[in-house]
């Protein structure tokens, strides 16, 4: 009895929505009626433009000053200490100062020798003279405990300054 109840309902259902699906425009008056209705209707009237805001004017009187943007004013003092670009950079000079680890000495008196190792875990000999750090850092000398050396550092002002820095030996 299921068997056959079930397609009659299923049959009955759909041919109560066919009415709706295979309808023409003609049978329904008043769904056309309403949209010429609404089609008919005036547009609502715009929104007024915003009124413009007026804004104080403003004289830009700066043509005396320096220009910022020039580099004239970086080339006023050529006289102090510079980095040489025409110099070739030495091994060390690849590694950030505070990266450098003094480990040792080799030899004494004005012949002393430091030992560097690089964060690559290499060990350099470092002598007076040599240069180190990412800095332009020129060692100026060797001591057992220590190894002295002058940085050259921007200003901000277009020059360079000489910066005293060091490395101290590592405690073991």
């Amino acid at each position: 009895m299921t068997r056959i109840a079930l397609p009659v309902l299923a049959i009955l259902v759909l041919a109560g929505c066919g009415r709706g699906i295979t309808s023409t425009p003609g049978d329904a008056p008043n769904l056309r009626k309403w949209v010429e209705d609404v089609r008919a209707r005036p547009a609502p009237p715009l929104d007024p433009l915003p009124v413009m805001q007026q804004f104080e004017t403003f004289e830009y009187a700066a043509q005396d000053m320096r220009d910022p943007f020039s580099d004239a004013w970086n080339n006023a003092d050529s006289s102090g200490p510079r980095p040489d670009p025409n110099r070739r950079k030495e091994t060390l000079e690849q590694y950030p100062l505070d990266s450098l680890d003094m480990v040792g000495t080799i030899g004494s008196g004005g012949g002393l020798v430091a030992l560097v190792m690089a964060p690559d875990k290499v060990t350099y000999r470092v002598r007076p003279g040599v240069y180190l750090g990412q800095s332009d850092g020129r060692v100026t000398s060797v001591h057992e405990d220590r190894i002295e050396l002058v940085e050259l550092v921007p200003d901000g002002a277009g020059g360079w300054l000489e910066r005293p820095a060091a490395i101290a030996l590592e405690d073991q």
